[in-house]
């Protein structure tokens, strides 16, 4: 996969003048804040916001409308999608503990959701002729209805602060290959920097989420290490 950076001292030179004016706290990272937001139908901060504005209207020169399916959730919202999918993969006959891996193909545990932070975004371009579920690598590439647009963003989201998260390198590990999640850096970066400061195992263990009786310390360490922190290096600080 192509990534084209600012590069990383300038990448982090940027991240430090955009988040140094307003420290998160850590209600915000785990998404029980209340952080202010902007945005029609999705929910960014200012920062990211303004600089999606921007992307959105360099891509509409060339003939695209990109929409958001996902931005901003609170805890309770991915607590919601977490116990929907936990009920339904159990029903289904699966283990808990079967159900809670096959969550995790795609879907983070509450509070530990990159989407908490108001910098992540689920996009497709509105122009596309589709239909059935669209956050599907496959509608991303080939004669898929998103290719271009990927293709568009993978030349152009860096150089308005926004790389992929998920990248489709052959050893990675944790979530699958997301080419529609995107993050605003300037912000995303010295946020999971923050982030890996907590205690993320007591958290988790101290939450009473469907199924985390099944969460073994080996389970955590192994999610963290995996899912948290195996994404594109160009966000890591």
């Amino acid at each position: 996969m192509k990534l084209l950076g600012l590069g990383a001292v300038a990448l982090h030179s940027f991240t430090s003048m955009a988040f140094s004016k307003k420290q998160t706290n850590t209600l915000e990272l785990i998404g029980k804040g209340k952080p202010t937001v902007y945005g029609k139908g999705f929910s960014l901060r200012k920062e990211a916001y303004d600089a999606f504005v921007k992307m959105c209207a360099a891509a509409a020169k060339d003939g695209f409308d990109i929409y958001v399916v996902s931005s901003y959730r609170t805890y309770a919202h991915q607590n919601r999608i977490w116990e929907r999918k936990y009920k339904r993969f159990t029903k289904q006959g699966l283990s808990p503990i079967q159900a809670i891996k096959k969550i995790i193909t795609y879907s983070t545990i509450p509070g530990t959701s990159r989407h908490h932070w108001a910098t992540d975004i689920d996009i497709i371009d509105k122009n596309a002729s589709y239909s059935g579920d669209v956050l599907v690598p496959k509608k991303f590439h080939g004669d898929g209805p998103f290719c271009k647009l990927r293709e568009w963003l993978e030349e152009h989201a860096n150089s308005f602060g926004f790389y992929i998260v998920y990248t489709d390198h052959a050893h990675r590990k944790g979530f699958k290959y997301e080419p529609w999640h995107y993050t605003y850096a300037p912000i995303s970066i010295p946020m999971l920097k923050e982030y890996r400061k907590l205690n993320i195992k007591e958290m988790l263990q101290k939450e009473k989420l469907m199924g985390s009786e099944h969460f073994s310390e080996e389970f955590i360490n192994s999610y963290i290490k995996e899912n948290i922190l195996d994404i594109n290096p160009e966000l890591l600080s």
